[in-house]
């Protein structure tokens, strides 16, 4: 291959990586080329990227960028697929969920989710339940809001609950 070549995709690869808040490396060695086409139509369908990657240029994609990506280039060996996506459980559930079919491949070698640097195929659960940033948001405002809905219910009873005492106080006089 020729440098400029080369270069080029260093260069998208940097480019990728940017643009893409999360990415998961994962091992394709054992899958054939019909299961590895069932991975991408899956990929496809969940809004995942999945692209193969020359370890080399990958990782000298890594060196260009700014962050903890150099402790992800310790797992750059043998046939490795980059998946790209924007939730950062989608990939390990369907990992998870495409491993279980295909005797555990892919496999995941490391990820990189909501800022974070996840090394080995130990970490996949770790990153199924991994909640995006929306989410802990609607959970904080779902916290947030079951109070509120208390004491409105307190304020909206209140009148029927005076009307009740008093009419079980002028019961009692009578």
């Amino acid at each position: 291959m020729k440098k400029e070549d080369k270069n080029l995709l260093i260069d998208q690869f940097v480019e990728d990586i940017k643009n893409n808040a999360h990415f998961y490396l994962v091992d394709l060695t054992a899958l054939d080329s019909v299961t590895t086409s069932d991975l991408r139509r899956a990929c496809f369908k969940q809004g995942i990227r999945l692209v193969m990657a020359k370890n080399t240029l990958f990782g000298k994609a890594l060196d260009k960028m700014e962050g903890d990506y150099p402790q992800l280039k310790e797992v750059l060996k043998g046939t490795t697929g980059v998946m790209y996506c924007d939730t950062a459980n989608a990939p390990g559930k369907l990992i998870k969920d495409f491993g279980k079919k295909h005797n555990g491949m892919p496999a995941l070698k490391a990820a990189y989710a909501e800022e974070s640097v996840y090394i080995g195929a130990d970490q996949l659960d770790t990153l199924v339940h991994i909640k995006s940033k929306k989410e802990l948001i609607a959970d904080v405002v779902a916290m947030l809001e079951s109070p509120m809905q208390n004491v409105i219910s307190c304020v909206e009873s209140a009148p029927n609950t005076i009307h009740g005492l008093l009419d079980t106080l002028a019961e009692r006089e009578g």
